[in-house]
């Protein structure tokens, strides 16, 4: 981690901080004897706040039978993890999109996170995760880290930002420019807040979820990586890529078949759209998951080719190198390693079995006058022939093999003398 610049973004003067109310209902909710009361009547202060709080738990996105009116009957009906990282999401999402672009559009930065926390939450909800919200609000934050680098280095930033084609590209080539990623800058900014770990550890391991050793917060860690990639589908120009590898990451971490994941993502692109009124944020209305996938099908098509071309690639590669590490270069047969391994082998089943075994050791007479008279060439060209016979010579269970420089082997299973 670039210590340097850890420093810079620690003294500088824009740096976000907790807005004064999400800090007061932290405050209260971490006490022993927590005032539900208190706690509705500090959010009732803030009027914006208390109506996109109602407004959201009462979304067709929660999906609930009865109306909610109050705070404090949110706060009963939902609970108090909820309500509080609502409040923490609103108002650090109010403070946050207040700051000035220097280095790149903040919209498509704001559009990004709302696909991305709406994911969460949907992904959550079909895995059955009981922190859904905590879901939700590590993915709407999960990006932060990129805020603040555009506020420390501005234009800078938004270089390293133009050289990648999608979000997923963005850590490598920030790794490489500055020495740190923004997922590393926005698990800084937690511990400054002191966020619990439920959302401080996914934030900060949203691109390496492999990091993180405890189970529960390790699927927290996985959903928001998913979210984060199935964002892409809907802001990125070519979203095929995305797709394929939300549909890949999908089977491999959830068990998901690709219409599951494909189903999840058309309700993903529905709900953002009503997610995205609630925080102000413009969505385009074309953009649905049914018009990107037939965009994107012949793109996929071609990527599924070249990745199987690729697969067939590395299957063969894997034959050539097993076939080399246990192959005699000059004449073809079996090296040493490889005629130990057998001869042992098929010494275990013979004595198991009671059958018989035999084994021919020979070496070329006077090859070393042959090398002496015509030169190493044509003593290679010998070997080569005999090596040659030899294999010619062996049937498909025996092993014909090259014991040392002009001494060969041919093992004989199941052959009497």
């Amino acid at each position: 981690m670039n210590q340097e610049l850890l420093e810079k973004i620690r003294q500088c003067p824009t740096l976000p901080s907790l807005p004064a109310i999400a800090l007061q209902v932290l405050e209260l909710a971490q006490q022993d004897q927590v005032d539900l009361g208190e706690i509705a009547r500090v959010i009732s202060k803030d009027p914006a706040l208390s109506g996109k709080i109602l407004r959201t738990v009462n979304s067709s996105f929660y999906g609930r039978s009865q109306s909610i009116s109050t705070i404090s009957h949110a706060l009963v009906i939902l609970g108090l993890q909820s309500v509080k990282t609502l409040v923490l999401g609103f108002s650090l999402v109010g403070n946050l999109s207040k700051n000035k672009a220097k280095g790149f559009d903040h919209m498509t930065y704001w559009r990004r996170s709302i696909y991305s926390a709406t994911a969460a939450r949907l992904l959550a909800v079909k895995l059955q995760i009981v922190q859904q919200e905590e879901c939700f609000l590590v993915a709407l934050l999960q990006d932060l880290g990129m805020l603040v680098l555009d506020q420390v280095l501005g234009n800078e930033y938004g270089i390293i930002i133009e050289k990648v084609v999608s979000h997923g590209q963005l850590a490598a080539a920030e790794t490489a420019a500055i020495g740190m990623t923004h997922a590393e800058v926005a698990g800084c900014l937690a511990e400054m807040w002191k966020l619990p770990p439920l959302l401080a550890t996914p934030i900060c391991q949203h691109h390496s979820p492999e990091q993180v050793s405890d189970p529960v917060l390790r699927r927290q860690t996985d959903v928001a990586c998913v979210a984060g990639r199935a964002a892409d589908v809907f802001v990125d120009e070519e979203a095929a890529p995305a797709i394929a590898d939300v549909r890949k990451m999908a089977a491999d971490r959830f068990s998901m078949d690709q219409a599951e994941c494909d189903a999840l993502l058309d309700e993903i692109g529905k709900n953002t759209r009503e997610v995205a009124k609630l925080f102000e944020i413009s969505i385009s209305a074309s953009a649905n998951f049914e018009s990107i996938l037939k965009k994107a099908n012949e793109a996929l098509v071609d990527l599924t080719l070249r990745s199987q071309k690729h697969a067939q690639d590395l299957v063969e590669q894997n034959r050539r190198l097993k076939e080399q590490a246990s192959t005699d270069a000059l004449t073809a047969l079996a090296n040493r390693a490889s005629f130990d391994l057998f001869l042992a082998e098929r010494f275990q089943e013979a004595v198991a079995c009671g059958e018989p075994l035999s084994l021919l050791l020979m070496d070329v007479d006077h090859f070393k006058k042959v090398n002496d008279t015509y030169g190493h060439q044509t003593g290679d060209a010998v070997l080569k022939a005999i090596g040659a016979l030899l294999k010619s010579a062996a049937r498909a269970q025996d092993l014909a093999a090259r014991y040392g420089g002009e001494e060969m082997a041919l093992v004989l299973p199941k052959t009497a003398r």
